[in-house]
């Protein structure tokens, strides 16, 4: 009977981690790719690990001294990881009579090199970055539909090549390197064995193409970078933190790529008067004693700059609110504006003539 806990070298308590530990190590030693490899060797390794790194063959061994399923041979089971967790192989070498199936530690071998056994979707290497910019606007500003300009540094289209990246009246050819593709295919050789490498192709930076003769100004980039004015149109109703956003307003793709987007943040500057929430407005209007005692009718300017009269009803108390419809912010979807809710607050004076006192005592004595 063989005994896989001597194969791996490790002891009958080990962990699942040890025994995993222990099994790259011995693999990595024997694998028959190399050249002071064992085959046979190799084998028992893998037929070990393939019974105690599974919990129920494991506890059965460790009882009876084997597994009942039929698959704690080589021969019968294959290789670790068959049927399990495991999903990578890679062939041995040519005209060799067996296959290494390892799965997860081909993800751990992708992870330790940075490549994997089968070329990536090829990228858009050409297109140009998204810009995110802010901008700050009045409250008064959301009223209507305005326009704005900023100014950014950015890639744009070089004037020379027109984006091309070729001097005027040169041609474009097809990469040799990698025949048009962007990519080129590499093989690497590890001690786990061979691996296959797609990686961008380093003639062309991925584009596919290269220029017989570079634009003398973009040196073969299709863009520069320089100062562009750009009319923001920001829309009625528009909210803090809002987005906007221009297509085509980033920067300038390289070699004619597609140009990124410009994205433009809403900042509401404070109003010192108007308080928003949603698309309506809350202001507090100050009114005095005698003015709700014995009603009034007051003046007081919109958001818009325009002057409303208001009634102040006799008797109103501190605080109350009124509702004024149709003088809110315009509604970003259009369909009118809301309302503004107007909160009249008695104010009390710190300070009173002489006349003013014997008034407010006469006012007292009648019970005021």
């Amino acid at each position: 009977m063989k005994d896989y806990y001597q194969i791996l070298g490790v002891t009958k308590n080990a962990s699942s981690e040890e025994i995993k530990k222990a099994y790259y190590k011995l693999a990595h030693k024997y694998h028959p790719d190399k050249g002071d490899g064992d085959e046979k060797r190799f084998k028992e390794i893998n037929e070990a690990y393939q019974t105690l790194s599974n919990k129920e063959k494991r506890s059965q061994y460790d009882r009876f001294g084997r597994v009942f399923d039929g698959a704690t041979g080589a021969g019968e089971g294959g290789f670790p990881g068959q049927g399990g967790d495991f999903q990578w192989s890679w062939s041995s070498k040519p005209g060799a009579d067996f296959e290494f199936d390892l799965g997860d530690l081909g993800d751990m071998v992708e992870e330790m090199f940075g490549f994997g056994s089968s070329p990536k979707k090829k990228k858009n290497l050409k297109r140009g970055k998204d810009i995110e910019i802010t901008i700050e606007i009045a409250l008064e500003d959301t009223i209507k539909t305005t326009e704005r300009e900023v100014s950014l540094f950015k890639y744009i289209i070089c004037s020379r090549c027109d984006g091309k990246g070729a001097e005027p009246d040169t041609k474009i050819k097809e990469c040799f390197s990698c025949r048009g593709t962007g990519e080129v295919q590499q093989i690497r050789k590890t001690f786990f064995g061979s691996f296959t490498q797609w990686g961008i192709c380093p003639e062309c930076k991925g584009e596919g193409y290269r220029p017989e003769k570079p634009c003398n100004v973009c040196r073969g980039e299709g863009r520069t970078q320089n100062q562009e004015n750009i009319q923001v149109r920001v829309p009625a109703g528009i909210d803090y933190g809002q987005m906007i956003k221009i297509e085509d307003k980033g920067d300038a793709g390289k070699s004619g790529g597609k140009p990124g987007d410009l994205y433009i943040k809403i900042f509401i500057k404070k109003h010192p008067l108007f308080t928003r929430k949603g698309d309506d407005l809350y202001v507090a209007v100050p009114i005095s004693f005698t003015q709700a005692v014995l009603g009034d009718e007051i003046n007081m300017s919109t958001i818009d700059g325009k002057d409303i009269a208001l009634k102040v009803s006799e008797g109103t108390e501190s605080g109350k609110i009124l509702r004024i419809s149709g003088k809110g912010i315009t509604r970003f979807a259009g369909h009118g504006r809301g309302d503004m809710y107007v909160q009249l607050n008695i104010k009390t004076p710190k300070k009173t003539t002489r006349v003013q006192q014997e008034l407010l005592e006469r006012l007292r004595k009648e019970g005021m």
